[in-house]
């Protein structure tokens, strides 16, 4: 029998397995698709099975009833870039700093993913993958920080952090909300649309094109005798708002024009993974593909660029170390593996993402390359392991002007140049009960690991501190330590 003739009758015995049983790494057939999907700017409250009412997401909410949503899943920092050098990287990006938005300059060498940091995708080629990225770069405009010299043998989109969604369109960039927007003839918004270095034209509404190019992927790999990486990563529903027309009338009840643009790009999301789900279940590949979806940070609501996003009931937004910067919509669906339906509480981070994406493929990392800080989450979500993922999680922003630390449901933070505060998340998920001088003892725990974290840390590579620079490790000391 020939190699081809075995592979369903390995695929149906790998189906009629327990879906808690390990899958064999050893053979490709076997081994799970692996697709990470990254919304940006979405508010923690903007999908169905977050709650929201106002946009209707029943494809997110398909893939969330598939697999576990993790209510208290977060990422490693509040703005975009450096969100995503955690996740790619599976390290608190501070560890390599970087810890500001890159330049928008094809000159700037220092800004942007270090080379000496290694990618999921790195990982998963070196163990026989074929990988992809489509979407949102915002890793660096320089070319030797291009996708496919990150890992990536596939790539289309483009390489900065924002792009105008409609071709021919000024793109909008917003002051503040309930302000008039100003336009920018910004070339960031304005820039090539690429299919690898190649640039191709601007066709059609930008989110559903990077939706139709992820299902294309998904359908020309579906035959291929080796598995496959995608990383898909929309640039909606960030600023600028725009939408396609049908998708506004959808929406035409929604009084407020803000919101309303807002819930169709949103909807524009969910409208591209459906047909990538329709895909993957038109091919059989999805029992054997390992999906995540988050949003690379919260909802910005008021700040510069706020795109009309709800974050309730967390306190804070895009760019703050409140609940509503950090904690994000957070899926994780393998029907082969993983349960339907469940809900998982213990704190979950992006930085995980890589070493299970690993865990389930088999695949290694380099031994020459530094530790991970994410954790195979595998054993948590089908239940073999019983405790939490992480004893801690950690958050500085700005070089040092902001801290957080999450230890079970205790919060403590400092921002910039307010009084540390200490929260307990189980009966203050809005953060307004500040018990920092009614529990010293546990303000004083905590402040102190922040300390011993941030000896790990290095100062930003490049960026500009707004507060005056880099808070060297003895002024951490004197405002953090009890």
């Amino acid at each position: 029998m020939s190699p081809m003739n075995l592979r369903p009758a390995r695929l149906l015995l790998a189906f009629v397995l327990s879906p808690f049983t390990c899958l064999p790494a050893a053979d490709s057939t076997l081994r799970p698709n692996i697709l990470l999907i990254v919304a940006d700017d979405l508010g923690y409250n903007d999908v169905g099975f977050q709650g929201a009412r106002d946009i209707p997401t029943p494809h997110l909410d398909r893939l969330a009833a598939s697999g576990v949503r993790c209510t208290d899943g977060y990422v490693s920092y509040p703005v975009c870039s450096p969100s995503r050098a955690g996740f790619l990287t599976g390290r608190y990006q501070q560890r390599f700093g970087y810890e500001y938005n890159p330049k928008w300059d094809a000159t700037a060498v220092t800004h942007g993913l270090p080379l000496s940091e290694a990618t999921i995708a790195d990982s998963l080629r070196a163990a026989g993958y074929t990988t992809g990225a489509i979407g949102k770069w915002h890793l660096g405009a320089h070319s030797q920080f291009h996708p496919n010299r990150r890992g990536f043998d596939e790539y289309f989109g483009f390489l900065g952090g924002g792009h105008r969604y409609l071709p021919g369109s000024v793109a909008e960039v917003e002051i503040g909300a309930g302000k008039k927007a100003t336009t920018t003839t910004d070339t960031e918004q304005t820039s090539a649309i690429l299919r690898n270095s190649t640039e191709v034209p601007e066709v059609g509404e930008l989110t559903t094109r990077l939706g139709e190019e992820a299902t294309a992927s998904v359908t020309r790999h579906a035959r291929d005798a080796k598995p496959w990486f995608l990383y898909l990563a929309f640039n909606a529903p960030h600023t600028p708002l725009q939408a396609r027309e049908d998708m506004l009338l959808k929406f035409a009840a929604l009084t407020d024009e803000r919101r309303r643009t807002y819930a169709a790009m949103v909807a524009t999301i969910d409208e591209a993974v459906g047909r990538i789900l329709a895909a993957l279940d038109s091919t059989g590949q999805r029992d054997r593909t390992l999906i995540f979806f988050i949003s690379d940070n919260g909802g910005p609501m008021t700040k510069r660029n706020a795109n009309a996003s709800v974050n309730s009931p967390l306190r804070g937004q895009k760019g703050d170390v409140f609940e509503g910067g950090i904690r994000v919509p957070f899926l994780v669906s393998w029907p082969a593996r993983l349960p339907a339906g469940r809900t998982y509480a213990p704190s979950v981070i992006s930085l995980d993402i890589l070493p299970t994406a690993l865990a389930a493929s088999g695949a290694k990392r380099d031994a020459k390359l530094a530790a991970l800080d994410g954790m195979d989450l595998l054993p948590f979500l089908t239940g073999q392991n019983n405790s939490a993922p992480h004893a801690r999680l950690f958050w500085r922003m700005d070089g040092g002007e902001a801290f957080a630390v999450r230890e079970g449901n205790w919060k403590w933070l400092r921002t910039y140049q307010n009084a540390p505060q200490l929260f307990d998340l189980a009966t203050d998920l809005g953060e307004s009960h500040d018990l920092a001088a009614a529990r010293p003892e546990i303000a004083a725990r905590l402040a102190a690991a922040v300390v011993e974290w941030n000896r790990g840390l290095i100062p930003p590579a490049f960026g500009n501190n707004p507060f005056g620079g880099l808070i060297n490790r003895t002024g951490l000391e004197k405002n953090a330590a009890p």
